[in-house]
């Protein structure tokens, strides 16, 4: 019996899927910003701090690298309420995916402040910068464009990662498809045109942070 393809009714699934995936570019935007600004503190902190602290983030690293990010959402949504944490599911969502790229995130921003040559630390400290001022001004800004590429690609994944959040009812991109094949019958189509829809976020995103890569951190950035 053959399939006939009917793309009738996207007309009228239009508004769902724009509101996904309105919220899918939300949870990106503040998982990358809070998710790069921990990762930052993060690999200062696992160079620079105390035994305690480093022994802490390490442990932190290795446990949401080598966890499923699916039991980490659950332990987060379901798990915390009963310690008396009752989170609505969009900032579950947010928490998790936030925790979970920053974890990854450490890693790499970590690899790019190894990559800065000691002496250039040596020397700015000699000229009486402060070691806050040292990281700030001369190690970050060149350990970021090293590390740039990776972090970006990071990024993606992460964003393409956000469709697990569906499995605690946050309204995103894969949520509105969970229910637009319901409620038509043609699953088929359904993903068809949300995978497209994924492949345009995922394009237009790693084209948006390699055009303000190269703005903010100059040329070389890729």
């Amino acid at each position: 019996m053959g399939y006939s393809l009917d793309f009738g009714w996207l007309a009228g699934a239009v508004g769902a899927i724009a509101r996904g995936a309105a919220t899918t570019i939300l949870l990106i935007v503040v998982t990358t910003f809070v998710g790069t600004l921990l990762s930052v503190l993060g690999a200062a902190g696992r160079r620079n701090g105390p035994l305690l602290l480093k022994r802490a983030i390490g442990v932190y690293v290795e446990v949401m690298r080598n966890t499923p990010f699916l039991v980490q959402l659950f332990f987060i949504f379901f798990g915390l309420p009963s310690l008396g944490i009752r989170l609505d599911p969009i900032l579950a969502a947010m928490l998790a995916m936030t925790l979970n790229m920053a974890a990854y995130t450490i890693e790499i921003v970590g690899a790019g402040l190894d990559a800065v040559p000691r002496g250039q630390t040596e020397a700015a400290l000699a000229l009486g910068l402060r070691p806050r001022q040292v990281f700030v001004k001369i190690v970050l800004p060149q350990a970021l464009k090293v590390i740039y590429p990776a972090l970006t690609s990071q990024v993606v994944i992460m964003m393409l990662e956000s469709a697990v959040v569906s499995q605690i009812a946050v309204r995103e991109l894969t949520y509105e498809a969970d229910m637009l094949q319901a409620r038509t019958f043609r699953a088929f189509e359904t993903y068809f045109v949300v995978t497209m829809v994924y492949l345009a976020l995922s394009m237009g995103l790693r084209r948006l942070l390699v055009s303000g890569g190269r703005q903010v951190l100059g040329a070389g950035v890729s």
